[in-house]
C-alpha cells in the first residue's frame, strides 16, 4: 500500500526496455544523437508545433533553470504560496537566478486567484527601484492539491502576464495526469493557454529520470544551452533520457499510465466516501487524494504496512480537523494497484 509518491513506483517495462537498447554502440554525445533528434520531433508533434526541448535530470532542475532564462535585476516570480517551487525546492528557483526571489499569490485548493495575480502585479511600480521587478508568473498543472486549471483559467493568467510583458511557466511534473484528467490536448493546455515555457515531467509517470524544459518560442530559447551546461544538466548521455522519452511517447503510453494511476486514486476516494469515519479534504480528479482520517486508523494503516505523507492543513482552509484527526496526502501511480486500495480500504475502519 504505497502512497506516499508517484515518485516512489518503479520504471515501466517499455521504458526500461527502450533503455537497454539504446544502452549498446557507440553514438554521438551530448544531445548530438539521431535519437536525441527523434525524440525532439516527438516533442513537436505532441505539442502541435515548433518547440525548444532542453532534457534535464529532476524537476527541480527543470522549474528553476527554466524560470532563469528570464531573470533580471530585482526580479519576482509570481507563484501560489503553496506552489512546489515555493516550498519544496530548497531556493533553488533563487539560486540559479541569482537576485531573485519568489512572490506567493493566494488561491483556493492550490489554483492562484487570477485576481489576486491582479493585485499583486498593480503593487509593484516600474518607476520604485526598491521593490523590484516581476520577471515571470508560474503555475502548477496539477496543482499541489492535486487540483487542476482550466484552459479557461490558464487562459485568464496567461492574459494578465503577457499584458505586463511576462512569461508564464508551467511546472508539469504530473502534467499526463492533467491532460488525462482534462481530456485536454498537450497544446490547448500549454501555448494554446498563453504558457510560454513548461517543465515537462516524467518521472513520476514510469520513467526512471527523464525531465525536460520545453520552450513553446524557440527564439526565447537562445541562451538555455548555455544555462543548462552552467548548471551541471547538460548530461553527456542524453541519449538515456531521450530513449525513456522515445518509449514513454509510444502509442501513448504516457496518458496510457496517467490514465491508470487517476483512475486508482479515483477507487480511493470512493472508498473514502464510503468509509463512516473518513472523509476527503476536497475532491479531485487526478492521482492525489487529500483525506482526513481518525489518528486511530492513521496508525493502523501505518502498522498494516502502508506508506503515505502527513498533509499540512491550507491557510484558509474550508473544513475543519478535529483534534483526533489528520490530514493526508494519497498518491496513486502507474503501479499502483485495485487490491492496494482494496486492503487500505479494509484497514481504514
Amino acid at each position: 500500500m504505497f502512497f506516499a509518491s508517484d515518485n516512489w513506483s518503479g520504471v515501466h517495462p517499455a521504458i526500461a526496455a527502450s533503455l537497454n537498447q539504446h544502452s549498446q554502440g557507440a553514438v554521438a554525445a551530448y544531445g548530438q544523437s539521431a535519437l536525441d533528434r527523434q525524440v525532439a520531433a516527438q516533442f513537436n508533434e505532441v505539442f502541435e508545433r515548433e518547440v525548444a526541448v532542453y532534457f534535464v535530470g529532476t524537476g527541480t532542475a527543470a522549474n528553476a533553470l527554466a524560470l532563469s532564462a528570464y531573470n533580471r535585476p530585482g526580479g519576482v516570480v509570481l507563484c501560489h504560496a503553496e506552489a512546489h517551487i515555493h516550498v519544496d525546492e530548497c531556493g533553488a528557483p533563487e539560486f540559479f537566478s541569482p537576485g531573485a526571489k519568489l512572490a506567493a499569490v493566494s488561491g483556493a485548493h492550490g489554483l492562484m486567484n487570477s485576481a489576486a495575480l491582479a493585485s499583486k502585479l498593480a503593487g509593484f511600480d516600474p518607476q520604485f527601484v526598491h521593490g523590484g521587478q516581476p520577471m515571470a508568473i508560474s503555475v502548477s498543472q496539477p496543482g499541489e492539491a492535486g487540483t487542476l486549471y482550466s484552459a479557461a483559467a490558464l487562459a485568464e493568467i496567461s492574459q494578465l502576464a503577457h499584458q505586463h510583458a511576462l512569461p508564464l511557466h508551467m511546472d508539469g511534473a504530473r502534467f499526463a495526469n492533467a491532460l488525462v484528467a482534462t481530456g485536454l490536448t498537450p497544446a490547448q493546455m500549454t501555448w494554446q493557454a498563453g504558457v510560454d515555457v513548461m517543465s515537462f515531467g516524467g518521472t513520476k509517470n514510469g520513467c526512471w529520470c527523464a525531465e525536460a524544459v520545453v520552450f513553446f518560442n524557440p527564439e526565447q530559447a537562445r541562451q538555455f544551452p548555455y544555462i543548462r551546461k552552467r548548471s551541471a544538466q547538460l548530461f553527456s548521455k542524453s541519449r538515456f533520457i531521450a530513449a525513456q522519452f522515445l518509449a514513454y511517447f509510444q502509442n501513448n503510453l504516457w496518458l496510457e499510465l496517467a490514465a491508470h494511476s487517476n483512475a486508482m486514486a479515483t477507487l480511493l476516494r470512493q472508498a473514502i466516501n464510503s468509509s463512516p469515519t473518513s472523509r476527503l479534504a476536497w475532491d479531485g480528479t487526478t492521482n492525489e487524494a487529500f483525506v482526513i482520517v481518525p489518528n486511530a486508523a492513521a496508525e493502523r494503516l501505518q502498522a498494516a504496512g502502508s506508506m503515505f505523507y502527513d498533509w499540512p492543513v491550507p491557510d484558509p482552509a474550508d473544513f475543519i480537523i478535529q483534534p483526533d484527526e489528520r490530514l493526508l496526502r494519497l498518491v496513486t501511480s502507474w503501479s499502483t494497484s485495485q487490491q492496494e486500495i482494496e486492503q487500505f480500504s479494509d484497514f481504514l475502519d
